[in-house]
């Protein structure tokens, strides 16, 4: 069965992770993903040595599902090449300058040209209207300015990074869902349209969800920052062999949790009677809890807490998640030969779908591994190929 984007052409011209990470999504789903490079390929090819030059490890399961075409687009010729290829897509994704997609001649009007409804999806550094709209972004550079790190500050006391290019993916995800929103109103509509997708914008509404809390009232009747989430000993606990997280959430799990700890007696104090008490005194609970882990093995909490309906798991690095009997056993996490990189591991694909899945039918493509077959579906014939290799155009 095919995926439920079937049948959906995207132009993907991304690069770094954010696009890339989106139309990997969109590929998976089923979309027929044409990944538009320049002569130098995408920067995600080069992060890491790889096996063989501009086929990095992120790269292999990044650019899955697609297939790729170089294009220089500062020429005319390479120019004319793209609007051939937009004349048979349904969307087009970008996260160049808008100002750089114009100065080519590929901003969103001069697309309708050729495709009049067509989906083109602009991911930005920051929306239209302010006074930052049209400059660069990048991951770090967001998580400076949404809030992310200062929400670090409160725990550690400087600003610092989250370790993981986290504004990046975020919107990738949110760029997909847009896309396909996108596409589901022209699917009833017949209409195209431009859709921006904004990296400050986003990650800020991402952080406010819990972090606003009372401080949007006017006047704000609190500082920032969901409590809970923000407590000094909010972390994984220390148990007799190593780490364990457990979350007891409700009246029932907290209860339990406290026999669990020989502390039966917590269940009757005032400060962790209910949600609201144990909100206002998370600190003070979670320090309790800390305590008391060190008695017992990890593995001990586990059998403990699942016995007891309350949840919890181990800390597991990067490298033993690959061996987690979950992610093996669903084939999340699963071996696959590439025809030129040979075995690595696929990351999975985590939605499930009952009657349209999606899959892995394409294995990441070299740089221009596909351009000549898709100049020829454009219309292309093989001296007009030839042309457009001898000028560099193409590969």
């Amino acid at each position: 069965m095919a995926g439920p984007l079937d049948g959906v052409r995207i132009l993907d011209l991304t690069s770094v992770i954010l696009g890339p990470y989106a139309t990997q999504l969109l590929g998976d789903l089923g979309a027929d993903i044409v990944k538009v490079e320049s002569p130098e390929g995408d920067s995600s090819r080069y992060v890491t040595p790889g096996r063989s030059h501009g086929m990095s490890g992120t790269a292999v399961n990044l650019h899955r599902n697609k297939r790729s075409i170089v294009l220089d687009l500062k020429q005319d010729a390479g120019r004319a090449a793209l609007l051939r290829l937009a004349e048979g897509a349904d969307a087009l994704i970008h996260n160049m300058l808008p100002t750089t997609m114009a100065r080519l001649g590929l901003a969103h009007d001069d697309i309708a040209v050729v495709r009049p409804d067509i989906v083109y999806c602009a991911c930005t550094g920051y929306g239209p209207g302010g006074p930052w709209s049209g400059r660069p972004a990048y991951d770090d550079l967001i998580q400076g300015a949404s809030g992310m790190a200062a929400l670090m500050q409160k725990m550690h006391g400087e600003p610092l990074f989250f370790p993981a290019v986290l504004c990046d993916k975020l919107v990738g995800v949110a760029a997909v869902n847009a896309m396909v929103a996108a596409l589901f109103h022209r699917e009833r509509s017949g209409e195209g349209q431009y859709v921006e997708v904004p990296m400050l914008e986003t990650v800020v509404s991402f952080n406010m969800a819990e972090h606003a809390c009372d401080s949007l009232f006017e006047p704000p009747l609190a500082e920032f920052g969901y409590a809970r989430v923000l407590t000094p000993n909010r972390r994984p606990y220390p148990t007799a062999d190593g780490h364990v997280c457990i979350l007891a959430y409700t009246d029932r799990q907290w209860r339990g949790l406290f026999g669990l700890m020989g502390r039966p007696e917590l269940a009757s104090d005032p400060r962790f009677a209910d949600l609201p008490a144990r909100s206002r005194n998370i600190d003070e609970l979670y320090g309790l809890v800390r305590a008391a882990t060190p008695a017992k093995t990890t593995d001990e909490w586990l059998a403990l807490c699942l016995e007891a309906t309350i949840p919890a798991t181990r800390v597991a690095d990067l490298n033993e998640a690959r061996q987690d009997p979950h992610l093996t056993g669903s084939g999340f996490l699963a071996e696959r030969t590439h025809p030129s990189e040979g075995r690595y591991m696929a990351v999975g694909i985590a939605p499930h779908f009952s009657r349209t899945p999606g899959e892995i039918r394409r294995e990441a493509p070299r740089l221009g591994e596909h351009g000549g077959e898709l100049l020829r579906e454009a219309g292309y014939d093989d001296a007009e190929i030839a042309a457009l290799r001898a000028s560099g155009v193409t590969i």
